[in-house]
Formats: C-alpha cells, sequence, structure tokens
C-alpha cells in the first residue's frame, strides 16, 4: 500500500463554492453555527454540524444528528450542489492568510501506516471525541473534515505543488474570517506518479491537526474489515483516510498562552519572589511577546513582565520537557500554582495566539483571571521530534493557523 494514494473527491460545483464552504466542524459551538449557516441552505455546516437543523438542546451525540447529516448530505448531492469526480486525483490547496502562504496537497493517507506510527501522533485522543467521528462518518460513508498533516524536507514535492499553483485554479474562495482557499486538480498522471513516490520513500509524515479524525477513520476501517474475506487488500476506500498534507517549513504555529484564575494563596510579592527562584524576573513597559525559547511573557496586576528560565532547568535531552509549555509547567505552574493536571484543573484556562496579548490583558484585568503567561510558539521541528520519540505533547502545546476549510473535497466510502 502506498503511504498516500490520489482519489475522486465529492466537491461542490464551482459555481457553489462559496455557498459551501465552511469552517472547521469543532471551532464554532452550535449557536455559532447556527448562526452562520442562517440563509445559507448549502452551507455544509449543514452536513458537519446538523444539530442547528433540529430543535435547539438535543444532544450533538443524538442518533437524529447524525441521521440528519446524511440526509443533508444526499439533499446536496441530489441537487447537483456536490458532485463526484469521474477518476481519482490530487487536489493543491493553497492557504493565504495575510502575508503567509502555504501550498499543501490533499489526498487519502494510509490506515496501515497510521496503525504503525509511521503516520505519528502526538496527542491523546478523548473517547467521547473519537466515538462521535465514528459516528460521522458511518453515517454520512464520508469523512469530510481533514486530517491536518506534515511532510518533511521534499524539494520534488514542493516543486509539482508550486507548478500546479502556476495555473487557474477550480475554486479560489475567501472565507468569513478573511483566508483565501485556493485549490487546484491535479490530473497529470506523470505528476501524480512523482508524488505518490515521493511520499512512499518517506519515514514518516506527521499529524499536525486531526488526532480524533484519524483514529476514528482507523477504527471504522478495522470494524468494516473485521469479518471480510478481502480485509487488508488496500483496495478499501475505508483503509484510507482524508488529509491536506503541508511541506513543514511552510507551517504558521502561533502561541498557545495560559491564563490563571489565582496565585494559590500568595500575595503578588510572595509570588514574584517564588518565580524569581528559577527565572530572571524583568519588569517592562509594554506587553511582553517571547522572542526566544525558554522565554515567557507574564501579566500581573496591571504589569508586564520578562521572565527568562535559568538555564540549570532546561533539559537537554528531552523532547517534551524542552517544550516551553513544559519549561512554564514544569518550574512554575506546578510547582507554585499547584497546578498539576492542567488537562482537569479549572483553575487553567488556555488562549490561543491568534487572539493576541490585548486578550490576556482583558482576561486579567476583569478579574476573572489572577495572571497571564505568553509563551514562545512550539517549533514544528519540536512538535517532530516529540512524534519521533514516541511521546505525547502536553494540552494546548499548538495553535495552528490558518484553519483549513470543511466542504471543498470530502472522501466517499464506496
Amino acid at each position: 500500500m502506498s503511504l498516500i494514494r490520489p482519489f475522486a473527491a465529492l466537491r461542490p460545483t464551482p459555481e457553489h463554492a462559496t455557498d459551501v464552504v465552511a469552517p472547521p466542524y469543532d471551532v464554532l459551538n452550535v449557536e455559532e453555527a447556527r448562526q452562520r449557516a442562517d440563509g445559507r441552505p448549502w452551507s455544509f455546516l449543514h452536513i458537519s454540524r446538523p444539530e442547528i437543523d433540529l430543535p435547539e438542546g438535543t444532544d450533538p451525540y443524538d442518533p437524529s444528528v447524525y441521521a440528519k447529516g446524511a440526509e443533508n448530505l444526499a439533499r446536496m448531492i441530489d441537487a447537483g450542489v456536490l458532485t463526484r469526480d469521474p477518476e481519482a486525483y490530487y487536489y493543491v490547496y493553497r492557504l493565504t492568510m495575510g502575508t503567509h502562504v502555504q501550498t499543501g496537497l490533499v489526498a487519502v493517507a494510509s490506515v496501515p501506516d497510521y496503525d504503525i506510527n509511521r503516520i505519528r501522533k502526538h496527542e491523546f485522543t478523548r473517547p467521547v471525541k473519537e466515538d462521535d467521528r465514528v459516528r460521522q462518518i458511518e453515517a454520512l460513508q464520508a469523512q469530510t473534515g481533514p486530517v491536518f498533516l506534515v511532510y518533511p524536507e521534499a524539494p520534488t514535492i514542493d516543486a509539482v505543488l508550486a507548478r500546479t499553483a502556476e495555473g487557474i485554479p477550480e475554486y479560489d474562495v475567501t472565507a468569513d474570517d478573511g483566508v483565501r482557499h485556493q485549490i487546484w486538480v491535479l490530473r497529470d498522471a506523470e505528476a501524480i506518479a512523482t508524488i505518490t513516490t515521493g511520499f512512499d520513500a518517506m519515514n514518516a509524515i506527521y499529524i499536525a491537526d486531526g488526532h480524533h479524525r484519524s483514529a476514528a477513520a482507523s477504527r471504522v476501517y478495522h470494524a468494516t474489515c473485521s469479518d471480510s474475506e478481502e480485509c487488508h487488500s488496500g483496495n478499501e476506500s475505508s483503509a484510507y483516510f482524508l488529509s491536506v498534507v503541508f511541506p513543514h517549513h511552510e507551517m504558521k504555529i502561533l502561541d498557545y498562552n495560559r491564563v490563571i484564575t489565582d496565585l494559590h494563596g500568595l500575595d503578588a510579592e510572595t509570588f514574584l519572589a517564588r518565580v524569581a527562584e528559577r527565572f530572571d524576573v524583568e519588569l517592562v513597559d509594554s506587553a511582553c511577546k517571547p522572542s526566544g525559547h525558554a522565554e515567557f511573557g507574564m501579566y500581573l496586576d496591571g504589569r508586564w513582565y520578562r521572565l527568562t528560565l535559568h538555564a540549570e532547568h532546561i533539559p537537554s535531552d528531552d523532547p517534551v520537557a524542552r517544550l516551553d509549555v513544559s519549561l512554564l509547567q514544569d518550574n512554575l505552574i506546578d510547582p507554585i500554582l499547584a497546578i498539576e493536571d492542567p488537562r482537569r484543573d479549572k483553575r487553567i484556562d488556555f488562549v490561543g495566539g491568534i487572539r493576541g496579548l490585548k486578550e490576556l490583558e482583558k482576561r486579567v484585568d476583569s478579574g476573572a483571571m489572577a495572571v497571564a503567561f505568553a509563551l514562545y510558539p512550539t517549533s514544528m521541528e519540536a512538535l517532530m521530534a516529540v512524534a519521533d520519540a514516541n511521546e505525547v505533547m502536553p494540552p494546548k502545546s499548538t495553535w495552528f493557523e490558518p484553519k483549513l476549510a470543511d466542504g471543498l473535497l470530502s472522501h466517499m466510502l464506496d
């Protein structure tokens, strides 16, 4: 089996692309999704968040939700809004957010390679979310949310994508958030073969976002094949999952910041003294955005501080412990603020870097939080090192921007 392969996408006709395109299913709550889809009968939110078409208060995991999603998908196919390509192709996907541009490949990726960790993970999954994605795939008989993957250095593949993107795109859509989504259909057999061969030569590719979707795809495949004599032939559509894979050097990872409700009974002076045991603490005149590894901004009592961790507290040989999120957790949040498990402790919250440092000031100045920490973004190389070591990232370590869109390309399970 190939690591990736082309597929016959279910996609909107070009005149309906703007009507269909929607944010990822998991970045909106139900009320936001309902508002976004209001007056837009072809919005993909009717498929990815079908509870918006059911009575308010409907449990999003109720069987009626998945059935409604399947009904809405069939309706859009019957109306000719979504059509399926006659042959298997690759698709080139370019995202533009301000001055940032990244160009990747839409393909389907191998479940067996995911199972043996050739498609490498860096997060735990939550059973409830994994179950939800399984039910959605089974109800639709389709994978509609792409897994966000990253490939290591591969100039030949980069060149094929760049050449393809010189042509006129099949879709050129600017979403509500200002992100531009362009897609080209790659039909050239030689270019398709070059890409497939190039990926087959790779030791590994990496999940950036979509751990629940990839885990769910694996479960659906094995459940489908469990009683089949043809199981694991590699020809089943369920043996592959929908993916967009980008070159690692084009990825944009933003900071993922922390806010804490209280100082664990300490007054500000005592708290600062405890922090100074492991950090150089410098009062600064304006919002402190960290400029490098092991440096942090801290907002406390209306003032910004720059914290620089003492070198002796920075591990040299542990890819997880070296992460900035780990350094802050292990040297301040746990020992001083007594938040041992940031996954479960309700005294800590997380703010994506897309919201800026003003959001940290707002949360503290409102009185809802006592202190905020600005972090330096995790690098793609650091993420890959954790995955290569078969380790797991701490919670809320990465915030990827721009986000992929839902609805432009889906993978049908035959």
